[in-house]
């Protein structure tokens, strides 16, 4: 070890600077004292400060007492010593051979003696780690110190209050802190016996360790299950409250639609406005006919008759062409999207789709005539052609430059036939062809053919001799009528939107619905094939929202949409504007009763979704979603009208299989609390009165029960209770009620208090069970019958009727009233079931608190009647004396666990006593 001198030595001056004999002081007053601090000797501080001496006061450093005792004090520690000043860092002056010099000398050799010895390791230390490593020293001793005392002083504490800490430090010692099974170590191979003992141990103890393993995973994979369930149901409520429609539902414009969560009405006034009361009005009578087994009506005319009372024409003309758009030929099928993208069906939507297009065309040019007899000169021939010819008139009043091949009475002849076209009567179109038929060259036998085809289609030769002469001739054309009519008879050019003659989205949408191909024969070149997804993807992604103006013109949109067979994507655009959600709601439904509506496989999904494996423009729609967004701004004022949507679901599934319309009756009825009108009302008989679920479902114990388990999940218990007894479940009936009493028998009753209305509904169920003869579970059901007795005894207790509390706990049996019954009822504890164990240390504290009252009534009985037998008086205080010593017994003995002061209180009590 190096003692190094530290380097916080005083300046040594030059001799030549200042007079020495001013400055010269003695070595020893520059070293401090070794200090004793009651741990030992120690070096706190070895320094010196050398100045400069003259050589009368030079002292050699040998004689200094403080140097020696510090190397002799080291030197007799346990490791060796190395002195080594050289490296101190201590600024010799000229001295003396006797000075610093031999101290030097001395030191060197010292440390050449210390390095011979070899036993210990050889450890270099400075004056600072001394330091450090004597005040490590000194701290361990004090902490050691000051735990033993604080050690004593907790002995002290505990033992006071009767705690044996010798035996529970002992206790607290031989626990294992092993956390699992480790395997017995082999034993020799020649010991026969102790090799078997040792595999038999190992082997079981590798059953228990593996058996454990499986019991926590298991564990751990019905909780993993049990958080997913729950985190899907908290998904949901969270989804019912957000945006319904994915991406384009975040646009934040003031003219799209403000959240789906509505502003919630006044308490007990209904929350659904005159539209949603008509339409509510037509489901009921709907489910009312489906219910009661009559023919199923149409669910669309009956939606349709509420549009005729709103009086609004957008209203009117959307279920006008729903209805045209599902009137179509339907086969059963289970599979929709089979079914909605076989070929027939497809074309089956194109036809209807044209037919409403120009039957509204039709209905428009024949408003404009009536409106403008004047200007129109209708005349008196009826048909198409003259509707037709009068409609030009005011649309068409004068010549118009590079109109082709003449007029028919004073109109282009394209223009006629275009327009004969557009109203849909193609006789009145042909009518005009052969008018001018000596014009049109080979036109006539094309069109011709055109009117004949079934699904007017040319054949492919004639097509392709029409597409050539169009490519030659026509495509640059001064006349657009002409372009028009040979693109809708030949199905060509389908880029050109014709925007001279199709100026509006409903001219734009016929010409395209009349341009579309289904069968692909390979003759048609890319340019001139237009498909029906083609067609689909071009409305809703390539032009979207923004170019329609959805936001100005919703009715417009939905229209484009749901005209191309779009209806997910047309009924959810329509869901998102908030004032016309009723109606799209209303057609979805229509839609699911017809087997229209392609819906979403799971219920997460968004509003409008895509799924994996799907054709390219197949939307599907999440239906139940739909549902339960739509109700959820009137369950909670309107359940019964939230119950006739929900009846649409009675054949839906949730993702864990489910039944969606008992989910949603059970979230329902939770919601609104009206247990009475839904699920009906216990009568005193203990008969049920129907309630609204009755006429929905023929099963309502299966819906009654899943309520009340839902409840039950939710802590709703009381709630529980009553659906429970709807349910004929005495079991559940019982043992909510057994878990709703415990808390509470051994309160003070108190006017409208939880005991009070508890009470009330166990004497209730207890009357009426014992009335029909209704027995639950054995143990369960002596458990409700033993806790209704003990909350007499604490009414009496509580109530100061001493002497009938102590008959009612005498009779029963709960607590030993004498040493002969201690065994007996220590063998009786261990079959009553927690609930009542949850309150032995209330019954035991009332019991003594009896006993002692009455001890202490008797004592004062004797001093204020000195005419009372004094034997009687003894016996009576002997008796209530043993019964609290057994009262004590008691409550040491029995294995469970009362609350801390218990013992001691009775303790106290007993004392008392005495």
């Amino acid at each position: 070890m190096t003692i190094a001198m530290h380097d916080n030595f005083a300046p040594i001056p030059n001799e030549d600077e200042a007079d020495s004999t001013k400055r010269g002081v003695g070595l020893e007053a520059e070293i401090p004292l070794l200090h004793d601090d009651g741990i030992g000797t120690r070096l706190r501080d070895f320094s010196i400060y050398h100045l400069h001496y003259t050589p009368a006061q030079q002292v050699a450093a040998e004689s200094c007492p403080q140097v020696k005792s510090a190397m002799s004090f080291w030197k007799t520690r346990h490791h060796p010593i190395t002195v080594d000043l050289r490296s101190a860092g201590v600024k010799l002056v000229a001295m003396e051979a006797e000075g610093f010099g031999e101290l030097l000398q001395q030191a060197e050799q010292l440390a050449a003696e210390t390095e011979a010895v070899s036993e210990l390791p050889h450890v270099e230390r400075n004056l600072q780690e001394i330091q450090q490593a004597g005040e490590r020293l000194r701290s361990r001793t004090l902490t050691r110190t000051s735990q033993d005392a604080a050690d004593v002083k907790a002995s002290i504490l505990l033992g006071s209050r009767g705690l044996d800490i010798f035996h529970i430090s002992q206790r607290l010692e031989s626990l294992s802190a092993a956390t699992t099974f480790e395997p017995l170590e082999p034993v020799k191979d020649t010991d026969i016996q102790g090799f078997l003992k040792n595999e038999r141990d190992n082997a079981l103890l590798s059953a228990i360790e593996e058996s454990r393993r499986r019991t926590f995973l298991l564990a751990e994979e019905y909780h993993r299950e049990s958080m997913l369930v729950q985190w899907e149901q908290v998904k949901q409520r969270v989804l019912h409250t957000l945006l319904g429609a994915g991406e384009d539902a975040l646009d934040f414009s003031q003219d799209i639609e403000p959240s789906f969560v509505s502003d919630a009405g006044v308490p007990g006034r209904s929350a659904l406005d005159s539209v949603e009361v008509a339409y509510g009005r037509q489901i009921y009578i709907f489910n009312e006919k489906i219910v009661n087994g009559h023919v199923q009506p149409n669910l669309g005319d009956l939606c349709a008759s509420v549009a005729d009372s709103l009086d609004d024409k957008n209203v009117s003309d959307m279920w006008l062409m729903v209805k045209q758009m599902t009137d179509v030929l339907l086969v059963p099928a289970k599979d929709t999207l089979k079914s909605r993208t076989a070929l027939d069906m497809q074309m089956a939507f194109v036809t209807q789709a044209l037919q409403f297009l120009q039957n509204s065309y039709k209905n428009y040019t024949m408003v404009t005539v009536f409106g403008n007899l004047h200007q129109a000169q209708l005349g008196g021939v009826p048909g198409t052609y003259q509707l037709v010819r009068s409609f030009l008139n005011i649309k068409l009043p004068g010549p118009l430059p590079g109109m082709q091949d003449g007029e028919v009475e004073g109109h282009p002849v394209w223009a006629l036939i275009y327009y004969c076209l557009r109203c849909g009567d193609l006789g009145a179109a042909m009518q005009v062809v052969n008018r001018a038929q000596h014009q049109l060259g080979d036109f006539k036998t094309w069109f011709q053919e055109y009117m004949n085809s079934p699904d007017r289609r040319l054949a492919p030769a004639t097509e392709n001799k029409l597409r050539l002469h169009y490519r030659r001739v026509l495509r640059n054309c001064a006349d657009p009528y002409k372009r028009a009519v040979y693109c809708l008879i030949g199905k060509c050019d389908i880029a050109d939107n014709h925007g001279e003659v199709a100026d509006k989205t409903e001219d734009y949408l016929w010409l395209k619905l009349n341009q579309v191909c289904f069968d692909d024969d390979g003759s048609s070149a890319p340019q001139d094939r237009l498909t029906l997804a083609q067609l689909q993807k071009q409305l809703l992604e390539d032009y979207g929202e923004s170019h329609f103006s959805a936001s100005q013109q919703p009715f417009l949109y939905f229209q484009v949409l749901f005209l191309t067979a779009q209806f997910e994507a047309a009924v959810a655009f329509l869901f998102r504007v908030e004032r016309l959600r009723s109606h799209a709601v209303h057609v979805a439904l229509v839609l699911y009763e017809l087997r229209l509506l392609l819906k979403s496989s799971g219920q997460s999904a968004q509003l409008l979704s895509q799924e994996a494996g799907d054709p390219p423009m197949v939307r599907r729609l999440n239906f139940i979603r739909l549902l339960m967004l739509y109700t959820r701004k009137f369950e909670s004022t309107d359940p019964r009208e939230a119950l006739q949507y929900f009846y649409f679901l009675r054949n839906e599934k949730n993702n864990q299989g489910e039944n969606m319309f008992m989910c949603c009756v059970s979230e329902l009825v939770i919601e609104s609390r009206e247990f009475d009108m839904l699920l009906g009302r216990l009568e005193k008989d203990g008969s049920r009165k129907p309630g609204v679920i009755d006429k929905f479902a023929g099963d309502t114990r299966a819906i009654i029960t899943k309520v009340a388990l839902e409840a039950e999940n939710k802590g709703l218990f009381e709630e529980a209770v009553r659906l429970y007894e709807l349910a004929k479940n005495p079991d559940k009936v019982l043992e909510l009620m057994n878990r709703l009493l415990s808390p509470v028998i051994a309160q003070v009753s108190a006017a409208q208090s939880n005991k009070e209305r508890l009470k009330n509904t166990a004497v209730a169920i207890a009357e009426r069970y014992r009335t029909q003869g209704v027995a639950g579970e054995k143990s369960a059901d002596s458990t409700f019958y033993l806790l209704l007795d003990l909350m007499t005894f604490f009414d009496e207790y509580h109530a100061g009727n001493i002497d009938r509390a102590y008959d009612v706990m005498e009779r029963l049996k709960l607590v030993p009233l004498s040493q002969d019954s201690v065994e007996e009822r220590v063998a009786a504890f261990r079959n009553f079931s927690d609930e009542v164990r949850h309150n032995l240390s209330e019954v035991l504290l009332a019991t003594m608190n009896i006993l002692f009252t009455q001890c202490k009534r008797l004592k004062g009985a004797a001093a204020g009647t000195p005419g009372r037998p004094q034997r009687s008086i003894e016996d009576r205080d002997s008796q209530l004396r043993s019964q609290a010593r057994a009262l004590i017994t008691f409550a040491g003995i029995i294995p469970y666990r009362m609350a801390g002061d218990t013992n001691a209180r009775l303790v106290q009590m007993e004392v008392l006593m005495n």
